[in-house]
């Protein structure tokens, strides 16, 4: 065979691995609203930076009839590229092949880029669309998907991972994407579960239907397991680039900074009449948010999962921050299970990959309940405790109404090493709310007083409030370092962050800690 011969096998084969399970098989993708894998590494990545790894391995079963079932690429398409012309590596299950089941053979592609990917400082990023494990294959693919969990584990915190769920994910296939930082969903098109439907139906006699049971709004609203809701393939593509935007590559680099063309002095006297007067009225902290950060934007993490506490990523003066914030017009922006969770899983990512924290406070505390106490808001509320106190990025603190309780000394507070804390001439600081600490501190009182008791209730809950609820207590003793009118918030943040630069902080030597999980 000559070399033109030679030549002319190699394009056949490679022809063959991209043309997959084939053009019927993909044309049935499009009417469901989906791309193919490679036109979904395409349009992830910058255009003509794709390079193909293992395009040309085939899987190595021969029982049922799999001998003669050979396909180039054995359903997955993985290899490495540029996002913003930052290294990246991919991996993308092709559904048109053996449904993008997961063989022995596949899983080693996976394997093989992750390890690269650890050892070049690279975002890993999965595009699922898969049935689950090749069942004629047995324990040979179940041995596939512990190869990549352990992976997840072992870069878990050295390199960013993101899974982006884009059809079916199933089984023992979904505790990869569980593993992973972020989990994106595409709604109407992709589901996670455990067991599915028939299963449930036959062993606990409930009938749900996929959607329900694990497609994309049931995710990011009632389990958290997602983090955000794209509507079709390409704005789930797009987010990921966008996530990855305020993101470094890995945990030795910090996050990519921008130009920044807003002013870092810009004043918004709209803040100073923001807080109510009437401290149980609600207000949207977001409005806060979006005064604050550069050209207002504010890429929201978990949008509709826990709302009473709001986590994501903006940028003051170009530099990436992770953003966390009670939510009052939530719950009163009280801390539950759901929402703790929530927030220490976003503190313990940033900190991770060197993102400063900037906290916005304003909490009357954990949410009472015989439902929080069963569920273990003892245990859960701590999980975003042990996140603030293990964090050593830089941290800063806005308190813009009320820090009332074991509450205030989660939200970051001074105590647990936020580097600079602020607040506003509206912040109420102290271990109770006035209402309730008058019932406590002035019992004595109100039960002498009589028919009187309501006038002097009022009278002793302005007398708490003018005497206790304020910032200035807090600030006599050092726990703030500044109160700070509120349209001076962005250019009070800024400065900090810039005199956080060189920040080093860490802490105790040990494998790790025991969060309480």
């Amino acid at each position: 065979m000559n070399l033109a011969e030679k030549v002319a096998e190699l394009r056949k084969r490679n022809q063959l691995a991209e043309d997959g399970g084939g053009p019927k098989r993909r044309e049935r993708q499009h009417k469901e609203g989906k791309m193919s894998a490679r036109e979904r590494i395409e349009f992830l990545l910058d255009e003509g930076t794709f390079e193909e790894t293992d395009k040309l391995v085939t899987h190595r079963c021969n029982d049922f009839g799999m001998a003669e079932q050979k396909i180039y690429g054995d359903g997955f398409v993985t290899g490495y590229g540029r996002v913003e012309g930052r290294l990246v590596y991919v991996f993308a299950q092709d559904f048109t092949v053996f449904g993008g089941s997961l063989s022995e053979a596949n899983a080693g592609k996976i394997v093989k880029i992750m390890d690269q990917a650890a050892k070049m400082g690279a975002p890993v990023i999965g595009l699922n669309d898969s049935g689950g494990a090749r069942i004629q294959e047995g324990v040979m693919s179940l041995a596939g998907y512990a190869d990549i969990f352990l992976r997840n584990t072992m870069y878990s915190g050295v390199v960013p991972q993101i899974s982006a769920i884009m059809g079916p994910c199933a089984g023992g296939a979904v505790y990869s994407p569980a593993i992973t930082d972020f989990v994106l969903m595409v709604d109407k098109t992709s589901y996670m579960f455990i067991t599915g439907p028939d299963v449930i139906k036959t062993v606990t006699h409930e009938e749900v239907t996929k959607d329900q049971l694990g497609g994309a709004m049931t995710h990011n609203e009632t389990s958290g397991v997602a983090h955000f809701l794209a509507h079709d393939d390409a704005e789930c593509l797009s987010m990921v680039r966008e996530l990855l935007s305020f993101v470094p590559s890995n945990n030795l680099e910090d996050p990519p900074r921008r130009t920044c063309t807003d002013p870092i002095d810009r004043a918004d006297a709209a803040l100073n009449k923001i807080v109510p007067e009437q401290s149980n009225q609600p207000y949207d902290i977001k409005d806060i948010v979006h005064a604050v950060v550069d050209d207002g934007y504010f890429f929201e993490v978990q949008e509709h999962y826990a709302r009473n506490i709001v986590v994501g990523f903006a940028r003051l003066d170009g530099r990436s921050v992770g953003i966390v914030a009670n939510q009052p017009a939530v719950l009163a922006g009280t801390l539950d299970i759901n929402a703790s969770v929530k927030g220490a899983r976003f503190v313990r990512f940033c900190d991770c990959f060197n993102i400063p924290l900037v906290t916005f406070e304003d909490v009357p505390g954990f949410l009472p309940g015989t439902a929080q106490e069963y569920g273990g808001i003892i245990k859960h509320g701590a999980k975003l405790l042990f996140a603030f106190a293990e964090a050593t990025v830089p941290k800063v603190t806005v308190i813009t109404r009320k820090a009332y309780g074991g509450a205030y000394c989660v939200m970051a507070s001074k105590h647990i090493r936020t580097d600079v804390n602020y607040a506003w001439p509206t912040a109420e600081i102290a271990v109770m709310g006035p209402e309730g600490a008058v019932d406590i501190v002035y019992k004595r009182e109100l039960d002498a007083a009589g028919d009187n008791r309501d006038q002097v209730r009022r009278e002793k809950i302005d007398e708490f409030r003018n005497r206790f609820a304020n910032p200035y207590v807090v600030a006599d003793r050092g726990f703030v370092d500044a109160v700070i009118q509120p349209q001076e918030t962005r250019k009070k943040l800024i400065q900090a962050l810039a005199m956080l630069e060189t920040k080093r902080d860490k802490n105790p030597p040990k494998k790790h800690g025991n969060i309480p999980l």
